[in-house]
C-alpha cells in the first residue's frame, strides 16, 4: 500500500513526490503523459527563482523527475480514471491502494478553435501573459477573449508591448465594470468587437492572424497571440455516482484550505486544479511541498 498516491506529474505533483519521499513516505506519481506539465510548452522561462539562465519549459523541468526518484519516489505512466475511498483506504482505478491522495491534475486552457492553433502553441500562441509577455517587448500582440482574465492580461501586456489588439467575438465584454473602464482608457489597447480569429499563420513561429470582423477579413501582423477563453479544471477523476467526492467551488476548482486539505480527509489538491491558483510554476511547486508535509502528519495520525 502506498502512503500517498500523487495524480499528475507537473510541477505541483513532482514537488509533492520529492517532499513526500524525502520525508520517508512510500510515494508514487501517476502521470498519463510525460512528466513536466503544461510549462514544458513554454519556449523560455526566466522568472523561476534560483534559475538565472533563460531556459525553455522543457529544460527547466528536465531534472525534476530524477530529483524526485532520487529519494525513492516512483513515477508510473498510467491514466488514472477513478478515485474512491473505502474503509479509510483510497482505491485508485479500483486496484491501487493508498492511505492518502494528492490531486495535481491541473487545468487545461480552452482553445479558441481557429485554424493552426494547436500547431503554434508555444511558438507564438500562449495562454500565459506573465510567462511569455516579456518576449514581445515593444512589439504588437493580440489577445483573444472578452472575460475578466482576457481584459486583465491585455492591460498587463500593454505595459510591455507597443500595442495590444483585444479581439472579442461579441459587441460587449463580460468582465467587471472597473476592468472594462481601465481597458477603454488604455490608449495602447485597440478593441476589435464582433471579431473572430479564422487562422494563425507563419513558418516556424507566428507571423500573424486572419480575423473575420463584421464579415470582412483583416490580416493582423503580430508575432504573439494570447488566448484567454477560459480553462477546464481536470476534475473528472473526482466524480462519483452522486457528484464529486469532495467539495467543489463555483468555478469548477477544488475547494481547499491554506494547507491544501479538501473536504475529504486524506485527499489534497494542489496546483491549477485548486481554488485561487496563481498559475505559476513556483506557486504550484510550493503547493506540492505544503501538501506533502501535511500528508506526513495525516499518515502518522491515521
Amino acid at each position: 500500500m502506498l502512503d500517498v498516491a500523487i495524480i499528475g506529474g507537473g510541477p505541483a505533483g513532482l514537488s509533492a513526490g520529492l517532499y513526500a519521499s524525502r520525508m520517508g513516505l512510500k510515494a508514487k506519481i501517476f502521470e498519463k503523459l510525460t512528466p513536466g506539465g503544461q510549462i514544458t510548452l513554454s519556449s523560455e522561462i526566466e522568472n523561476y527563482p534560483g534559475v538565472c539562465d533563460v531556459k525553455s519549459g522543457l529544460e527547466l523541468m528536465q531534472c525534476w523527475p530524477e530529483q524526485a526518484k532520487k529519494f525513492g519516489c516512483e513515477i508510473e505512466s498510467i491514466e488514472i480514471k477513478s478515485i474512491q475511498k473505502e474503509d479509510n483506504i483510497f482505491k485508485i482505478n479500483r486496484e491501487i491502494d493508498a492511505k492518502s491522495v494528492i490531486i495535481a491534475t491541473g487545468a487545461s486552457p480552452k482553445r479558441a478553435g481557429f485554424e493552426n492553433e494547436e500547431e503554434f502553441i508555444g511558438k507564438g500562441i500562449s495562454t500565459c501573459a506573465v510567462c511569455d509577455g516579456f518576449f514581445y517587448r515593444n512589439q504588437e500582440v493580440a489577445v483573444i477573449g472578452g472575460g475578466d482574465t482576457a481584459l486583465e492580461e491585455a492591460i498587463y501586456l500593454s505595459t510591455i508591448a507597443s500595442k495590444v489588439y483585444l479581439i472579442h467575438r461579441r459587441d460587449k465584454f463580460r468582465a467587471a465594470p472597473a476592468t472594462i473602464e481601465r481597458v477603454l482608457a488604455n490608449d495602447k489597447i485597440e478593441i476589435l468587437y464582433n471579431s473572430k480569429v479564422k487562422k494563425v499563420y507563419g513558418e516556424q513561429f507566428v507571423d500573424g492572424i486572419i480575423i473575420d470582423k463584421d464579415n470582412t477579413e483583416v490580416d493582423l501582423k503580430v508575432p504573439g497571440v494570447f488566448v484567454f477563453v477560459g480553462n477546464t479544471k481536470n476534475t473528472d477523476i473526482l466524480k462519483s455516482e452522486n457528484g464529486f467526492i469532495c467539495d467543489m467551488c463555483e468555478d469548477g476548482s477544488v475547494c481547499v484550505d491554506l494547507n491544501m486539505h479538501t473536504s475529504l480527509p486524506g485527499l489534497f489538491a494542489v496546483g491549477d486544479i485548486r481554488k485561487d491558483a496563481k498559475k505559476q510554476v513556483v506557486c504550484a511547486a510550493a503547493d506540492g511541498a505544503v501538501a506533502a508535509l501535511e500528508v506526513v502528519k495525516y499518515v502518522e495520525n491515521r
